[in-house]
């Protein structure tokens, strides 16, 4: 879009999309990552995938 010269108001409504988009894709994978990843590991004792769990969840909330 920049290099076909766009209006500005036209290109961060893309941006804008495809950011709700990362962030419904982010959703969907940090759901099945605690479903199976951080489920298995708490059931195994591994309970510093909980401390790994809430790094991960604050860079995320940024």
């Amino acid at each position: 879009m920049l290099e076909a010269d766009a209006y500005c108001t036209d290109i961060l409504v893309q941006v804008s999309a495809v950011n709700a988009a990362l962030n419904s894709f982010n959703k969907v994978l940090l759901a099945n990552h605690i479903r199976t990843c951080v489920a298995d590991d708490i059931r195994a004792g591994r309970d510093e995938t909980i401390d790994e769990l809430v790094v991960t969840l604050q860079k995320l909330m940024k």
